[in-house]
């Protein structure tokens, strides 16, 4: 039993986890065992005109939730796509690869948008794919997807709003 006025170990996880959502830090990363430990804020990378959360990650781990991601998009599972791939994204410094997997998730956002029946929500995210994907060429070679054939399939869809509810295949190739 802890001292009087001293919070117990689980109610002090408990705390620090809220506070590092508050401060955009993954959970897992706060607790070092100490009672004071200071917090450490989180990484950031200039990607465009935003400052955007970067969470070092190896290529191995990045390319295992780039896989899951690829994989729940391919079974229809839009929202698993867009969550999987989100450490990928967070995961690098290169603005190439950062662009592929972010245009990535806002294909399959888009998508989580049209299951609910929101045309606006699959307009806006397409819009903001292709102007991910367009950064995307070179990364999508070296990770083995078709970025330009995605990105003709995005505009089509963005001319074309009946074209629209049917979600792009994801083309693979061999990578680079």
């Amino acid at each position: 039993m802890p001292a009087p006025g001293t919070p117990d170990r689980p109610a002090r996880r408990a705390v620090d986890r809220a506070r590092d959502r508050a401060a955009d830090r993954p959970a897992e990363a706060a607790d070092d065992g100490s009672a004071g430990h200071v917090p450490v804020p989180p990484a950031r990378i200039r990607q465009g005109d935003r400052d955007k959360a970067y969470r070092p990650l190896d290529r191995e781990t990045r390319r295992a939730a780039f896989e899951a991601g690829l994989a729940a998009y391919a079974r229809g599972d839009f929202f698993a796509a867009h969550e999987a791939l989100e450490p990928a994204w967070m995961g690098t410094a290169d603005l190439a690869e950062r662009a592929l997997h972010q245009g990535l998730i806002k294909v399959a956002a888009a998508y989580v948008h049209a299951v609910r029946g929101n045309p606006a929500g699959v307009a806006k995210n397409l819009a903001g794919a292709r102007r991910h994907l367009a950064l995307a060429t070179d990364a999508g070679v070296a990770w083995g997807i078709d970025a330009a054939g995605l990105l003709a399939d995005v505009d089509a869809r963005l001319a074309d709003p009946d074209l629209a509810t049917e979600p792009p295949t994801i083309r693979r190739t061999a990578p680079a």
